[in-house]
């Protein structure tokens, strides 16, 4: 079974997937959006992805606050979610994200992608990044 995991911003979502074991943890691209409530077609693409990968859990990163509380974006991240539940059957767990996109940059960083260059990876990346640290945990477990 493939999992797939997802980083919810604003305006982008990053995609990621593990192996068909459920070993790795693969960045697999950035679906960009012009606002935020626009999230049809980043729907759309993200159920087409789940049914050609053969998806059968989700991992969404749940962006709490340094302190571990929650705000607004825990929120806009809750409503996508919801959105995401009414279009598929595939279970959506949460996954602790701070310090993911730092995490990210740094990788980037230390691949040689330029500063310019990193923002179309930072969130694929940062996808990657929590869906791996699901996996580490669950391995733990």
């Amino acid at each position: 079974m493939r999992i797939m995991g997802l980083d919810y911003g604003s305006t982008t979502v990053g995609v990621a997937m593990s192996d068909a074991l459920g070993y790795t943890s693969q960045p697999k691209e950035t679906i960009v959006r012009e606002k935020e409530n626009h999230l049809r077609r980043t729907l759309a693409q993200i159920v087409k992805m789940i049914e050609e990968n053969e998806i059968g859990l989700i991992v969404l990163g749940k962006p709490v606050r340094m302190d571990g509380t929650e705000g607004n974006r825990v929120e806009k991240t809750g409503e996508f979610k919801k959105a995401l539940e009414a279009r598929t059957s595939v279970p959506i767990v949460w996954q602790d994200e701070r310090l993911t996109t730092v995490e990210a940059d740094e990788i980037l960083e230390e691949s040689g992608i330029p500063r310019s260059e990193r923002k179309k990876y930072i969130d694929s990346v940062a996808a990657s990044i929590i869906l791996r640290d699901y996996m580490n945990e669950k391995e733990r477990k």
